[in-house]
């Protein structure tokens, strides 16, 4: 990955609180998992900066290099990576989620 990927992707993680890293956009998904995360976090109101991997090859290449995680969507909150898909699903149905919003200080629909 080249610095300049590596910056942005900081960039990103670094100015917002919530950012998804994701298929599409938030109000247009280009694949199932991305439209599954975006949908949990506009259902519990989060307000988030969706980042369109499909923009840009090195980008999408540069994210799974640098989360060392091999799949998209990748959700971060307060500059911690969280996980893909399955893990943000499983974390919101058992309330794990929600809490790790409220020990951040992320507002969201109660």
């Amino acid at each position: 990955m080249d610095d300049q990927t590596k910056s942005l992707i900081q960039n990103h993680i670094d100015t917002n609180d919530v950012c998804l890293f994701m298929k599409g956009t938030p109000d247009q998904p280009q694949c199932g998992f991305s439209m599954t995360v975006s949908n949990i976090l506009k259902m519990l109101e989060i307000n988030f900066k969706g980042v369109n991997v499909l923009e840009d090859q090195s980008l999408r290449d540069g994210i799974k290099v640098f989360s060392d995680w091999p799949t998209i969507p990748q959700l971060y909150i307060k500059k911690e990576f969280i996980g893909g898909c399955d893990i943000i699903k499983e974390m919101y149905e058992s309330g794990e989620l929600k809490k790790m919003f409220d020990d951040k200080g992320i507002n969201y629909k109660k």
